[in-house]
């Protein structure tokens, strides 16, 4: 039986609230800045939530070919193209590649734009007459005022799509979409790929904004989000008492994963490897983790298995840590259930607390975020907490950014409807 082949990390990109490339997000994040603003992509004054981690700033026109034919797709498309140029010019690999069938495009990106306002048209018009609902109406409205371009573009699979012709990547080309844990599993199931000799390279990632009416009616409805409209900055807390809920962010980011010997063929720049992949479901609520973390223990264990290494030798966990109350108490559980003796000695902290919740493109930043910490030896902190919760008692890494030498980190995602996955990652110093 042949060994399993390894796979690494050789390229970055990253767009979201906190800046337009990897190196400014990085800073950003070991400085301890928080992205979180009021909502200006629509009015969202009349909503219990007004504020949210928004991207400023940016326009697709930097890094495509053909503007034009980019203004009409998704706003998360846009972010995925500007993530995944910076991804593959950093990597280099499609330099004079000959063969593109064997390269392909795992992303977990989510739904499009959300076309409410026609939407909200159409039933208008439905409900002009009264209140029994004219379907023909309804139908006769959405065929005169809807785009079907722009209908098509709501489509969780068009960023694959478009990323695949942008960069002419022949290979195979999917979206999966589950929830939080999306673009963790879409690196997972990228990684699988390449192990088993289907391609030698992926685009892997995730692009998401919920950051319109849907997705601000549907958390609040769950009473999800937090509600600290007075202090944007101080919204997202996680792990801290006085938390109340997520803050939504918004953004793209893509990493190259590579076969090991195609990378060192090449003579690529290699940021890390990614050693194992634990994928669990908690078959329990669509809202609610189980109290006590059984999918979160499964999929951090599986990791750990699936890498062949112990829990001792993991030096930091780049925690999902949504800033929620029943999360980061489970989250927690699952941790000292994985480390046992050891769990209050292991570094843990969320990003989430300034970057806001990028929903399916949150894993696989947070991936990047644990390269970036073992390249640079510094973790990031888990800022705003300033309130100890007797429920959360590890080491979250509060509020600064903090020097340590990791050769092992850990990524936990776990999504609503219970998706979770942990993915496994290691320095290079090769």
């Amino acid at each position: 039986m042949t060994s399993r082949r390894r796979v690494v990390v050789t390229g970055l990109g990253m767009i979201n609230p906190l800046g337009n490339d990897v190196d400014t997000v990085w800073q950003a994040l070991i400085a301890g800045r928080s992205g979180v603003g009021n909502i200006t992509i629509f009015d969202a004054s009349e909503y219990p939530t007004k504020i949210a981690a928004e991207i400023r700033n940016w326009d697709v026109s930097r890094v495509v070919d053909d503007p034009a034919a980019w203004q009409k797709r998704g706003r998360h498309a846009k972010f995925a193209a500007g993530a995944a140029k910076q991804a593959v010019e950093d990597s280099g690999l499609l330099n004079n590649l000959s063969d593109r069938s064997r390269v392909g495009v795992y992303f977990g990106a989510g739904e499009g734009n959300q076309d409410f306002f026609n939407f909200t048209q159409m039933l208008s018009a439905a409900l002009a007459k009264g209140p029994d609902f004219d379907m023909y109406a309804f139908i006769q409205e959405g065929l005169r005022i809807l785009d079907p371009d722009l209908e098509l573009e709501q489509e969780p699979s068009m960023p694959a799509a478009h990323l695949a012709t942008m960069f002419d990547i022949h290979g195979p080309n999917i979206n999966c979409l589950t929830a939080c844990a999306a673009s963790s599993q879409a690196v997972g199931e990228a990684t699988e790929l390449i192990r088993r000799g289907t391609v030698d390279a992926m685009l892997a990632g995730g692009a998401h904004s919920m950051i319109h009416p849907f997705g601000l009616t549907g958390f609040s409805l769950l009473t999800a989000l937090s509600t600290n409209n007075t202090d944007p900055t101080k919204a997202s807390r996680p792990f801290d008492r006085l938390r109340d809920g997520f803050v939504l962010g918004e953004g793209s980011s893509v990493v190259i994963l590579e076969e090991l010997e195609h990378a060192k063929k090449r003579g690529a720049k290699i940021y890390g490897e990614v050693l194992g992949y634990g994928c669990t479901a908690d078959a329990y609520r669509i809202t609610d983790i189980h109290p006590e973390g059984r999918g979160a223990i499964g999929c951090m264990r599986a990791s750990l298995a699936d890498a062949g290494i112990s829990p001792d030798q993991v030096g930091y966990v780049n925690a999902h840590g949504t800033s929620t109350s029943v999360n980061d108490r489970v989250e927690t559980v699952a941790c000292k259930a994985v480390f046992g003796e050891r769990a209050k000695q292991v570094p843990v902290s969320s990003t989430k607390s300034m970057m806001g919740h990028l929903i399916a493109a949150a894993g696989v930043t947070e991936m990047i975020v644990c390269l970036l910490a073992m390249r640079d030896s510094i973790l990031p902190p888990t800022i705003n907490l300033e309130n100890p919760d007797p429920e959360c008692d590890l080491d979250y890494i509060p509020n600064k950014a903090r020097e340590a030498k990791v050769r092992v980190a850990l990524n936990n995602s776990f999504g609503f409807g219970g998706q979770n996955v942990t993915l496994a990652v290691g320095g290079w110093n090769g």
